[in-house]
């Protein structure tokens, strides 16, 4: 079997994407309303992948060039979209989170105002911005952030940072980057016609497939998503596996079922496990050590890529010091994936239709990720802070008990003696949620 070699130009492009990897994600969840955040930062994947799918064809027409121009064609393009991201990075607004942690209260209305298009009077804005203030508050009360404290702070912020590294750690162990930096080199030592064009065909896989993860990150909730993924990967990973070792001479028909189940895989991960993790660890961490710990979850997901990239040709190649796996390489990638779905079963917690300030609430008062999908928030922080609540610890006093018994609040135990007419029509429209 011919050695295996990594794709430079394919490899350098993916170290571009991570520069940005941290703070995009990020961005896109403290910006985004809760229903639709994990859309908007499935976005980020979306916008990933049809990069790859460029990065493709470039390698198509410069596969033929002998000279310098086959790397610095590619090279030279990337500074193209980098000029377009520093344009776009000048139009956009800091997040409210941030500006209100920097004690910019009137900028952060301006600017939660600009992001959801409503008048900065607007009474469901009004009371999101105060409940960014209220968990902001709470937050210092508890003191100043380090980096100790994503580890050991409260409440399970070890267990966030560590959901969050090991949700990065899996996505690259799935072998997603075994087929976009090898994906070439492999198909060719498989005696496949055209190993160029297949791995086209896989970047549009790639693309297409990302949509549909975009639609259901909402519909069937992150936990969910993510299993259903393990187990498609699971299984095309086991089967190409299978395959490859059981006929490892090139014939037309064991070819066509390496294409085929390696394209049934990139749909599963770029469905899943492609956007989803971003989506997770941009959720989970509180605002007081979000940053911190979306760094150290990023460095992990790069340390793997990193390590894979290196390390696979040792695993595949044959020779002194060398695996020699080859195809039997995908039961290491299919062994990960079963792993990942045990991982997300125990660990990653159902964040979606939350707020990011809740998801504090959920992880204080749910013990086991399994039982997250039923979590219903019972107060905010915001009430936590009108209502004189200790910053100390989570407990409710026994008027909050009684309200959420009763399905009541402070405002709506108001006199109806200081309600207008309007007020009262609108009062008897029942529960309208205007929150984001």
């Amino acid at each position: 079997m011919k050695e295996t070699k990594v794709n430079p130009r394919r490899f350098f492009a993916g170290l571009g994407v991570g520069v940005t990897s941290v703070l995009v994600p990020l961005y896109q969840s403290e910006m985004a309303p809760k229903w639709i955040r994990g859309t908007l930062v499935c976005a980020y994947q979306l916008a990933i992948t049809t990069g790859l799918f460029l990065a493709a064809v470039v390698n198509i027409l410069t596969q033929s060039l002998d000279h310098t121009n086959a790397f610095r064609i590619p090279l030279g393009l990337q500074f193209l979209w980098a000029g377009i991201l520093l344009l776009g990075l000048i139009l956009l607004p800091e997040t409210p989170r941030y500006l209100i942690k920097r004690d910019l209260h009137t900028a952060a209305a301006s600017s939660l105002s600009r992001l959801r298009r409503l008048d900065i009077t607007h009474p469901a804005l009004i009371e999101e911005l105060a409940e960014i203030e209220a968990n902001h508050e709470y937050e210092l009360s508890l003191g100043p952030s380090t980096y100790r404290d994503a580890f050991v702070g409260s409440p399970h912020l070890g267990r966030r940072l560590f959901t969050g590294c090991g949700l990065q750690v899996l996505q690259q162990l799935s072998g997603c980057n075994f087929i976009f930096y090898y994906g070439t080199t492999f198909f060719t030592n498989s005696g496949i016609e055209s190993p160029f064009v297949i791995q086209l065909v896989m970047n549009v896989v790639n693309v297409v497939s990302t949509i549909p993860g975009m639609i259901l990150v909402e519909s069937l909730g992150r936990r969910r998503l993510l299993m259903l993924g393990s187990a498609g990967m699971a299984v095309c990973q086991l089967i190409i596996a299978s395959v490859g070792t059981a006929v490892p001479e090139s014939k037309h028909i064991s070819n066509l079922i390496l294409i085929i189940f390696a394209c049934c895989y990139i749909f599963c991960f770029a469905s899943s496990w492609g956007p989803v993790p971003w989506v997770v660890t941009s959720e989970i961490y509180p605002l007081k050590v979000r940053a911190k710990s979306m760094s150290i979850s990023t460095a992990c997901n790069w340390l793997l890529n990193f390590s894979i990239a290196y390390g696979t040709p040792y695993l595949v190649n044959p020779g002194k010091g060398s695996a020699d796996l080859a195809s039997k390489v995908f039961f290491v990638w299919g062994a990960f994936c079963v792993l990942s779905f045990i991982f997300v079963w125990f660990m990653v917690y159902e964040t979606s239709k939350i707020s990011l300030e809740q998801i504090d609430e959920m992880y204080e008062r749910v013990d086991h990720a399994w039982n997250s999908k039923s979590f219903q928030p019972s107060w905010s922080f915001q009430e936590m802070r009108d209502e004189g609540t200790s910053a100390s610890g989570i407990q409710l006093t026994e008027h909050e008990e009684a309200r959420r018994r009763t399905g009541t609040s402070t405002s709506a135990t108001t006199s109806e003696n200081t309600m207008s007419d309007e007020d009262k029509i609108i009062a008897q429209l029942g529960d309208v949620d205007l929150s984001y």
